[in-house]
C-alpha cells in the first residue's frame, strides 16, 4: 500500500520490481479480513484500481499482457480453441443447455485442467444422480472474466461481462451452478441482477439434506479441508463444504491450523495459476499450505476450487509428498461413495 502511494504521487518510478509485488497480491482477501485500520474494505479496491492504472499506462507485466490477449483471442487462457471448451463432458450424457433449472457453468479450469476436468466430470455424475434439472453451455460458454477484472482490464472484462450477460439472456437461464469460487464471486457481484447464482458446495449439501443424495461407503480417511479464498472470505460460505464431508461415512475431518477466515490462500487467485509471480519455491504459498495439510495428520487435502486443485497439486509433487497426501476435490470425494436414494 505505501508503494502503491508511493508511485501514485510520483515519488518513485514504476519498475520490475513493483510490478512483480503489484500482482502477486492474490486478492485473497485477507488483509480486508485482519487488518484493523477503518480503510480495510477497500484495500482489494485499492489494488485493483492501482492495476487499472497500470493498464492505462501501458505497464503491464509480459506474463499478465499474455494472459489478457490469450482470454480475448481464445476464451481462456490455455489458447484452446473455442470448440473444445466441452469435450470434459463427452459420453456423460450431459444435456446442452436448453432451459433446464439449472445452468452448470464450469468455467476455463474446469474445461481445459485435468484436475479441473476431473472435478467438473464428478460434479455432473452427481447432479445427474440426483435428479437435478441442468445443462451446459459447452463450446458456447466464455470465461466468466474475475481474473481480468482482478488484474485491472476494464475493457476485457467489459466484454467478456456483456457477451455472458447476454448469452445468459438470450439462452433464458435464470440460475447457475459453479464450479469454481472465482465464477462464482463475479457473477454475484458484478453481473446485472436477476440471476441466482450457487457455488455447486451449497447445492451438494443441500440434495444430501434432501435425501437426493444419500452416502453410504465408508471411506475411512483422515481428511483436511482447504477454504478457497472467493468461497470463504469473499461469499462467507465455510460450512456447506463441511457439512459435505461430514455426512460421508469414514470421513475424519481433520481442521489445519489456520482455516476458515484464516485460512491460507493457495497461491492462485489473479491469475497467479498462469503467470505464478511465486514461481513454485519452496516458501511458495501453495507449498507452505501443503505442509500445513500434512502436519494435520490427513491424508487427502479436499479442495472446492479447481485453482486450488492445480495449485495445491503441483505443490504436493514439489514437496515430494505424493503417497502421503493426494488432492481431491469435494465432488471427486463425495462421488466415490455416493448412492442415488
Amino acid at each position: 500500500m505505501w508503494l502503491i502511494r508511493a508511485w501514485m504521487e510520483e515519488e518513485i518510478e514504476w519498475s520490475e520490481s513493483l510490478g512483480k509485488i503489484l500482482y502477486a497480491c492474490t486478492n485473497c482477501n485477507n488483509c480486508v479480513q485482519s487488518c484493523k485500520f477503518p480503510f480495510n474494505d477497500e484495500i482489494v479496491n485499492i489494488i485493483t484500481a492501482t492495476r487499472e492504472e497500470v493498464v492505462a499506462n501501458g505497464l503491464v507485466m509480459p506474463k499478465v499482457a499474455r494472459f489478457f490477449r490469450n482470454i480475448e483471442a481464445y476464451g481462456n487462457p490455455y489458447r484452446e480453441p473455442r470448440e473444445n471448451r466441452g469435450r470434459w463432458a463427452e459420453g456423460m450424457g450431459i444435456e446442452p443447455y436448453q432451459g433446464q433449472e439449472f445452468l452448470f457453468y464450469v468455467g476455463c479450469v474446469g474445461s481445459f485442467d485435468e484436475k479441473g476436468q476431473r472435478a467438473a466430470k464428478a460434479l455432473g455424475e452427481l447432479l445427474t444422480k440426483a435428479g437435478v434439472s441442468f445443462g451446459i453451455l459447452g463450446s458456447r460458454e466464455e470465461c466468466d472474466g474475475n481474473e481480468v477484472n482482478m488484474l485491472g482490464e476494464s475493457r476485457i472484462f467489459q466484454m467478456l461481462r456483456e457477451k455472458n450477460s447476454q448469452l445468459f439472456k438470450d439462452a433464458g437461464v435464470k440460475k447457475i451452478i459453479t464450479l469454481s469460487p472465482h465464477a462464482y464471486n463475479v457473477f454475484r457481484k458484478e453481473y446485472p441482477g436477476g440471476l441466482e447464482v450457487f457455488h455447486y458446495t451449497r447445492i451438494l449439501a443441500d440434495l444430501i439434506k434432501e435425501g437426493k443424495l444419500k452416502p453410504t461407503s465408508k471411506l475411512n480417511r483422515r481428511v483436511s479441508y482447504h477454504d478457497p479464498c472467493f468461497l470463504g472470505r469473499h461469499a462467507g460460505e465455510y460450512e456447506a463444504p463441511r457439512q459435505i464431508l461430514a455426512a460421508i461415512p469414514g470421513v475424519e475431518l481433520v481442521e489445519m491450523e489456520r482455516n476458515r477466515e484464516n485460512s491460507f490462500c493457495c497461491g492462485g487467485g489473479s491469475a497467479n495459476f498462469y503467470t505464478d509471480f511465486f514461481g513454485g519455491g519452496e516458501n511458495s504459498p501453495s507449498r507452505i499450505r501443503v505442509r500445513e495439510a500434512g502436519k494435520s495428520g490427513a491424508s487427502v487435502l479436499a479442495v472446492a476450487c479447481p485453482t486450488c486443485a492445480v495449485m495445491l497439486g503441483e505443490a504436493i509433487k514439489d514437496e515430494g509428498i505424493e503417497e502421503k497426501l493426494v488432492i481431491k476435490d469435494i465432488a471427486e470425494i463425495l462421488g466415490e461413495p455416493v448412492s442415488h436414494q
